[in-house]
């Protein structure tokens, strides 16, 4: 395939809706300032995007290291012998939903990112966190799946290119990076 095939058929997909972005820009800035805790899940290469997310808002959010107010988020992805253990143990569907029952509380954000948007342990964690009153946020691609119908706010890519669908979820994490540094600047809390 050619680049220029690829890259023709690639920009379209940056089309997403506005609105669900600014939605999650909006829900990320006030658990900025009240302080509640923003939790990313995902599978395979939407895991490596869960981890990328989740360093560029804990570390790429900042400007001054020393003094700043610090967003509260972690990615379920990252504790390889805690996934172990509870996928030997409980099962693999029950891998992000038990980490998440450690930490969070009613008004958290919980990001699910999910290119077929039917992984099951996504799936699992998303109706636990609905029960318990989480923000609940995804992004998907495919049909959306059930994610995106049970999820408060979805940002859907219309592909099903999972190659291209997490592209563009990277440029949307990238984005709400760029904006929320700026946000987060502006409004300058002290740690």
């Amino acid at each position: 395939m050619a680049l220029e095939r690829y890259l023709s058929e690639f920009t379209p997909l940056l089309k997403v809706d506005p609105t669900a972005v600014q939605t999650l820009v909006d829900a990320l800035i006030d658990a900025y300032k009240t302080e509640k805790g923003v939790y990313i899940i995902g599978n395979g290469g939407s895991g490596a995007n869960a981890s990328h997310l989740a360093e560029d808002l804990g570390k790429g959010t900042l400007t001054d290291f020393d003094n700043q107010k610090r967003l509260k988020v972690m990615s379920l992805t990252d504790n390889t012998p805690w996934i172990l253990a509870l996928g030997n143990d409980l099962g693999y569907d029950k891998i992000f939903v038990e980490q998440l029952k450690h930490y969070a509380k009613p008004g958290d954000l919980l990001i699910s990112i999910s290119g077929s948007g039917n992984s099951p342990n996504v799936i699992k964690t998303v109706e636990w966190a609905t029960e318990h009153k989480l923000r609940t946020f995804a992004f998907t691609g495919y049909d959306g799946g059930k994610l995106k119908k049970m999820s408060q706010v979805s940002i859907h890519v219309d592909s099903w290119n999972m190659g291209m669908l997490e592209s563009v979820h990277l440029v949307i994490f990238h984005y709400l990076l760029d904006t929320l540094r700026e946000a987060f600047k502006k409004l300058a809390l002290p740690a």
